[in-house]
């Protein structure tokens, strides 16, 4: 007899009653390697003890057999707290470039994701793995490529969608504990995945729409707070202006649902307190997470030029 379905999120997730976790997207997976096209190596390894995070590393490949120190990007993926993982096609080939044309050794981040892990599982997994960054500060950590290699002066946290609603909570937590080993000079969101109950001023109100953010909100965090819970709704949060960097890009793009989001948390912070500088990039014509699925196109090269130089600044 087939198994009821329990709920299914369209296009996203299929739950059953016996327990069975059905992802619909974002399931295809590929090896670490070393890219053809761009020379850069990658390699996977277990960060927790009990291998509960994982990361997938990347290496330019100037910096093989060489001396060289570079910042470190560490990176969150996106797709809802449910799909996706650091192993996808599509975060490798897109990471395989950044860190060839940035010139960065990254980091990208394996957390465990909901339904069966709910949050703040995904953040506690993400400040794990920047704990564990960190303990490479003297040069004898676990991972030689990070102990030769990396400058954790300059450490830039990085993420789409849901991946960037972890990099802002990742902020927030630097902000109020003193993680020694490592300085975060700047944070890029790219589409973050930000809600609130009530519609901003130009947000869409199509009750369908919405309801397909707050049903998949309700999923990883199942509470009865709704869309103003700080963490999906962060202006909603007294720890915004403590941010414990001192540059934020947003990235937001025209048709993307998210948008107005991203420009209303540059609002905000830069009137909390805060005394960094928050910028957003904002991308004509393009949708949530174009970057990703198209990134030869026009404005997914400004948009990889515009985090580049963001990384670059302060070389």
């Amino acid at each position: 007899m087939e198994t009821e379905v329990a709920y299914e999120l369209l296009s996203v997730l299929r739950v059953y009653k016996d327990g069975r976790v059905e992802r619909l997207r974002g399931t295809a997976t590929v090896p670490p390697s070393l890219d053809e096209k761009t020379g850069v190596q990658s390699k996977d390894l277990a960060i927790s003890s009990d291998s509960a995070v994982s990361a997938r590393l990347y290496i330019p490949q100037a910096a093989v057999g060489s001396r060289l120190r570079l910042p470190v990007l560490v990176y969150f993926h996106g797709g809802r707290f449910i799909n996706y993982s650091a192993w996808s096609p599509t975060y490798h080939n897109y990471l395989n470039t950044l860190v060839a044309e940035a010139n960065v050794i990254a980091v990208s981040i394996n957390y465990r994701r909901a339904p069966e892990h709910p949050l703040p599982v995904a953040y506690d997994d993400s400040w794990t793995a920047l704990k564990w960054v960190a303990s490479h500060s003297a040069g004898n950590g676990p991972e030689e490529w990070l102990n030769s290699h990396a400058n954790l002066k300059k450490v830039f946290l990085v993420g789409d969608s849901a991946g960037a609603n972890i990099v802002h909570h990742m902020s927030v937590r630097l902000g109020e504990e003193n993680l020694k080993g490592i300085e975060v000079p700047g944070v890029i969101m790219v589409h973050p995945y930000f809600w609130g109950n009530e519609p901003l001023s130009a947000e869409t109100t199509e009750p369908e729409e919405r309801s397909l953010v707050e049903r998949s909100w309700n999923i990883v965090n199942p509470t009865n707070i709704g869309c103003d819970n700080p963490l999906i709704n962060p202006v909603m949060d007294p720890r915004l202006s403590g941010l414990g960097c001192n540059r934020v890009l947003i990235c937001v793009a025209e048709k993307d649902m998210l948008r107005h989001r991203g420009w209303h948390y540059r609002e905000v912070l830069s009137k909390s307190g805060w005394t960094g500088v928050a910028e957003v990039m904002d991308a004509p014509g393009e949708d949530h997470a174009f970057h990703l699925f198209n990134s030869t196109c026009d404005n997914a090269v400004n948009l990889m030029k515009k985090m580049v130089s963001f990384i670059n600044e302060d070389k």
